[in-house]
């Protein structure tokens, strides 16, 4: 389906790279109004302390055929959450779609560590920059989404409710818990907004092909496949626009509240949609994960592996 969004003022709050950055982009590709926000600019960094700045994705929404508008927001800032909210009331009077994509926490993240071996204040600096801050913006923005129906809260997270139901030791309590929360944002906000004729899910991409990825692998969105030479698994991951396509197809389907409340990704999503990525294949990560896992399981019980 090609996705109609003209018309539509989006917040993709957390836009500055990855997932937010494709998500931000295929919505101005189907026409939206979208206001992008981060701490990175051109004239500053964050504590990610990467290159890719809020103005970049700004001017890409507009190369895609929206209008791309960058605001620095420190989303932890209440005041400068209010005031971005104010500004989109100001500008356009309507908020259609708020993406929750705010995270921030790479260079805390330290896998195979137990949870006494994290450094405490760095692990409660995870849980604030990827929670309190979707809270504060979903706290702030919800009022002007509700004041028409339709509306689309979409939280940005790694993993399914089905495929999280175990502790993901691999990355840490930290990491489990504040991914755990951003699901369950999806669902209790369903209950906020269906009151209002509004939508809101929890949505993961699969295995993201972002700038950071990318450069972990020593390879670039062009021969990105050289990196199965590293990772076999790699070949079943996507673009950021794979979820982009996501967001876009569930904003412009007017049964989305068939979605409300629910635990989403893209690759399910585009079997119902039929979105493809970039270079149109159809990935599903999490689904193969589930039965690479399952195999494994057979493995170990039969004695084989």
């Amino acid at each position: 389906m090609n996705a109609d969004l003209r018309g539509k003022i989006a917040l993709v709050a957390g836009a500055t790279r990855g997932a937010g950055r494709g998500i931000a982009v295929e919505l101005g590709a189907a026409g939206a109004t979208v206001y992008v926000t981060g701490r990175t600019t051109r004239t500053r960094r964050s504590e990610m302390n990467r290159p890719e700045t809020i103005e970049e994705t700004a001017e890409r929404v507009t190369a895609a055929g929206g209008t791309g508008i960058a605001v620095p927001t420190d989303h932890l800032e209440v005041e400068q959450v209010e005031r971005l909210v104010r500004r989109i009331d100001r500008e356009h009077g309507r908020l259609d779609v708020l993406v929750n994509d705010i995270w921030g926490s790479d260079m805390y993240l330290k896998f195979d560590a137990t949870f006494v071996d994290l450094p405490l204040q760095e692990g409660l600096r995870m849980l604030r920059l990827a929670i309190d801050t979707h809270l504060i913006t979903s706290h702030t923005a919800l009022p002007l989404l509700n004041r028409n129906p339709g509306g689309l809260v979409v939280e940005v997270t790694d993993g399914t409710l089905e495929t999280n139901a175990d502790y993901r030791k691999d990355c840490g309590i930290f990491y489990d818990l504040a991914k755990w929360g951003v699901i369950r944002l999806g669902l209790t906000q369903g209950h906020e907004v269906k009151p209002h004729g509004g939508t809101a899910v929890a949505l993961t991409p699969g295995w993201l092909r972002s700038e950071a990825m990318l450069e972990h692998y020593g390879v670039t969105e062009e021969n990105w496949l050289d990196g199965a030479k590293l990772a076999p698994h790699f070949v079943i991951s996507e673009t950021p626009a794979f979820v982009g396509r996501a967001v876009a197809a569930l904003a412009a389907d007017p049964d989305k509240a068939r979605w409300n409340g629910k635990s989403l990704s893209s690759g399910g999503l585009a079997q119902v949609y039929g979105f493809t990525d970039v270079d149109g294949s159809r990935p599903d990560a999490w689904r193969y994960i589930e039965e690479v896992e399952r195999q494994g399981k057979a493995a170990d019980a039969t004695g084989y592996r």
